[in-house]
């Protein structure tokens, strides 16, 4: 992690939402979409989140931007208690702090214009003229590699990757410190997302700016990220830095994770077997008790059954919450991925120094 002060920290970060109401409208269920959740984001970093749909990620990401409010926890933005402003100090704090959605598509509005689009934000806040308003549009297209020639077109008349560029270029126009990528390139095709990815990382290196990236393919965050934090069932279960998660990883979910991404080489393909998790993700409306993860793992232990594990970090800030490798940090990377596919390991003991 960075050395320098936090952009965006949160500790304790909780959020649960009502499900079914009893007669007298109060929660029968509840869902834990966020479960005692703390991070930091340094400026101009990257930190990304991975895991699989319902873990919990995107549901963080707005909470951390506070367009859903926790249900405990802190959450300082630039040195700011986040959760203490409202009103008009609210209203201006989100100006630096915006969103990049999923699907380029249904994030344009059809009828509007180019300029209105990236505008929109301008707008909303105040304070500016119409002519600022367009000469800060115009500067924020550009930025993306767009022409002031598509100011009065609509977006039909555009791809997805010139869409996608459309709805970056109106995250930009506030000139924000922190960028939430709410699975930025999921709905686009392999060239043009890598142009896309492309594309954030030059704004980056440009502008200072700091991203919090979501996404469920562990390769894409890999590519994009300072760090990485591995999340399952509303928690965080592994972080550390992007390399060491995606190749000395600690947690077997990370290890399944990374089982499944494509390899780069098709020669490669069939060679790799995937690790397929037992059982279907447990329900977080009743999670079950000790590690989360504990049903589908294959490494499970009475203890996980019974006890949470903590995030224990070690001196390089590599962070793993799981008794078992826990308690013998050799099982790391392909090592770890080897004995969850069945396969032979060489002098991997259990703390009683038994084999495994």
């Amino acid at each position: 992690m960075s050395a320098a002060a936090p952009l965006l920290s949160l500790r304790g970060v909780s959020r649960t939402f009502p499900t079914r109401l009893t007669l007298l409208g109060r929660p029968r269920d509840v869902v834990r979409a966020v479960n005692d959740v703390s991070l930091d984001i340094a400026p101009g970093e990257t930190l990304g989140i991975v895991g699989e749909s319902g873990s919990g990620k995107s549901t963080l990401g707005r909470v951390a931007l506070r367009l859903i409010e926790p249900d405990r926890g802190t959450i300082e933005f630039d040195g700011q208690d986040l959760l203490g402003v409202h009103g008009h100090d609210l209203h201006r704090q989100r100006q630096r702090m915006t969103v990049i959605f999923q699907d380029p598509y249904t994030s344009l509005d059809p009828r509007w214009t180019v300029e209105r689009l990236v505008a929109e934000p301008l707008r909303i806040a105040g304070g500016t003229s119409p002519a600022d308003q367009h000469d800060r549009v115009v500067d924020a297209l550009r930025r993306v590699g767009l022409e002031p020639d598509v100011l009065n077109r609509r977006p039909r008349g555009f791809s997805g990757g010139q869409r996608q560029r459309i709805v970056i270029a109106r995250a930009l126009v506030t000139r924000p410190k922190l960028v939430f990528c709410d699975e930025p390139v999921s709905a686009l095709d392999v060239s043009t997302r890598a142009r896309v990815l492309g594309l954030l990382r030059e704004l980056q290196v440009e502008t200072g700016l700091a991203y919090l990236f979501v996404s469920h393919d562990l390769g894409v965050v890999e590519a994009v990220s300072g760090r990485i934090a591995v999340m399952y069932l509303g928690s965080i279960v592994e972080i550390g830095a992007a390399e060491t998660v995606a190749q000395r990883y600690g947690h077997p979910y990370t290890a399944a994770l990374v089982s499944a991404s494509p390899a780069p080489d098709p020669l490669d393909r069939g060679s790799k077997r995937r690790i397929v998790l037992r059982g279907d993700p447990p329900s977080p409306i009743t999670p079950p008790s000790g590690c989360a993860f504990h049903p589908r793992c294959p490494l499970t232990q009475p203890v996980c059954t019974v006890q949470k594990p903590p995030l224990r970090t070690d001196a390089d800030g590599h962070a793993v919450a799981c008794h078992r490798t826990a308690a013998d940090r050799r099982l790391r990377g392909a090592d770890l991925l080897e004995l969850l596919r069945g396969g032979p390991t060489v002098n991997l003991l259990t703390p009683e120094g038994t084999p495994t």
